[in-house]
């Protein structure tokens, strides 16, 4: 069975998607930005600033799903300039200390919004 997953407290889809959707113990998701959903403000001053704005909002889907973070199988990471990775990798590392998940980390052209990162991920769902 296929169910879809939402949270106020992370990005809103700007267009026809999901923020993420379930199948069996697995949660697929959209690609998140820095959207604050609070202060409905987009926070692209600094990459770690940003980074952890999209992961944030990653957190708040998983946890629609019944899951978290900690749970990540697999991240694909779109920067805009490779130049940034060392300053994301050190925020994305205070996430995920102890076992990180596999990660596909691309350049990119302009994201919308003049954003410089959006990661999406999948998500291990443990049952209940």
């Amino acid at each position: 069975m296929i169910e879809k997953i939402h949270s106020d407290r992370a990005t809103p889809p700007g267009g026809h998607y999901s923020q993420g959707i379930k199948v069996g113990n697995l949660l697929f998701t959209a690609g998140q930005i820095a959207y604050n959903p609070e202060t409905d403000q987009l926070i692209n001053d600094t990459i770690e600033n940003e980074t952890r704005q999209v992961l944030n909002n990653l957190s708040a889907v998983a946890e629609a799903a019944n899951t978290s973070l900690a749970n990540t199988i697999k991240t694909t990471v779109f920067l805009t300039d490779m130049r940034l990775f060392a300053r994301f990798n050190a925020v994305y590392a205070e996430f995920f200390p102890d076992t990180p998940p596999a990660r596909s980390t691309v350049q990119v052209g302009p994201l919308l919004r003049d954003v410089h990162v959006e990661i999406e991920a999948i998500i291990f769902i443990p049952e209940e």
